[in-house]
């Protein structure tokens, strides 16, 4: 693992998996399964979203490697991904559904998809192509805190934001994913280009 830590890659790492994740938004989700009986298990929803985010961060390049698929090329992928759940935050639409089967609220959808979800297991392997990896392990342990933190005092968070202020929060963040998309996509683009080029 290469030591470089560097407080702005790691930054805007936190930034763009905190607006990715939003669990600021996910709160009144979490309120209405702890109302309803299903009770979500906050420090087992953020090891668990932990350790499959770590784990995918690893292992996505042999991943990668095993469909012939590079970092740039993945990471275009991603930024269009990133574009479509800005998309979401910002106009308030659905695209895509939280459709899983029936479990363990702790589970689904906590963990999946409101955690570690495929945007945001998208995002992490994505921002490998900006980032060092001990920057991105950062970003994603303190990602992992706030979202134990917001789970653990849901009702807290919405009390202090209010509901509007969640919804403000959660538009605010969309727009910031939506221009770290077209950075992530002009970005690799280029480096994709250029390879051919060569």
């Amino acid at each position: 693992m290469d030591l470089q830590l560097d407080i702005k890659e790691i930054f805007t790492a936190f930034m763009v998996l905190f607006a990715v994740i939003d669990i600021t938004g996910s709160t009144p989700i979490i309120i209405n399964l702890n109302a309803t009986g299903k009770h979500v298990q906050s420090g087992k929803a953020a090891l668990i979203s932990y350790v499959v985010m770590i784990v995918f961060l690893f292992a996505g390049d042999a991943l990668l490697q095993l469909f012939n698929v590079d970092i740039s090329s993945f990471a275009i992928a991603g930024a269009m991904v990133l574009l479509v759940l800005a998309i979401e935050m910002i106009f308030s639409v659905e695209i895509f559904r939280n459709d899983g089967p029936v479990g363990s609220a702790t589970i689904v959808p906590v963990v999946f998809p409101l955690v570690a979800g495929a945007g945001t297991l998208t995002t992490a392997l994505s921002l490998r192509a900006e980032c060092h990896l001990i920057n991105l392990v950062v970003a994603i342990t303190l990602n992992i805190l706030l979202v134990y933190l917001v789970l653990r005092n849901a009702y807290l968070v919405e009390r202090i934001l209010g509901k509007s202020g969640v919804c403000v929060l959660r538009k605010f963040f969309g727009i910031i994913l939506l221009a770290m998309s077209v950075r992530l996509f002009v970005g690799n683009l280029t480096v994709l280009l250029a390879s051919f080029v060569k």
